[in-house]
């Protein structure tokens, strides 16, 4: 290990939220960690697993997301906890928040991810999650190593900075 490699800090992100809006802090905090030079490791489970699987169809949901509010009519309209039961709201709101994505030029979540890979962020996809949800290795992208509890903590002891998300 060189000198520089020894001082290097070091990042870990403990990913278990797979929501359209929960995937974007843990993936710019990765990816803005990489770029600055921090060693980072991502480990995702339970419902932030979703996040590398090679096909997503990320939504948001409302319930339970008082501080959600979407530029509307020339204002920010709050989404009431009751809105959540009618039919297809979180696929409006879905649709809308990534037409507001788009629109604004912000990157997705797969090519966060794909920035996240260039930028050897290491993946580690929780084989317990795989097995639990019946998951297999090959839904998964190309790239993440599989491991465990003990594999992220193995990571995390070493680590500067550990951040649950």
């Amino acid at each position: 290990m060189t000198d520089g490699a020894a001082n290097q800090k070091s990042m870990t992100i403990i990913v278990t939220k797979g929501t359209l809006d929960w995937a974007y802090p843990p993936f710019i905090l990765a990816t803005t960690a990489a770029a600055m030079g921090v060693n980072t490791t991502m480990f995702f489970t339970f419902y932030g697993l979703g996040l590398l699987l090679k096909k997503m169809d990320l939504k948001i949901s409302t319930l339970g997301n008082p501080a959600m509010k979407m530029p509307m009519m020339g204002m920010h309209m709050s989404m009431p906890n009751w809105m959540s039961t009618i039919p297809g709201i979180d696929s409006m709101a879905s649709s809308m928040m990534k037409n507001m994505i788009k629109k604004k030029g912000v990157a997705s979540i797969e090519e966060l991810r794909e920035m996240a890979i260039e930028a050897d962020v290491k993946m580690i996809a929780c084989q317990m999650t795989l097995d639990l949800f019946e998951i297999k290795k090959e839904d998964l992208i190309d790239g993440p190593i599989l491991g465990g509890a003990a594999t992220w903590v193995d990571n995390a002891v070493r680590s500067d900075i550990n951040l649950y998300i």
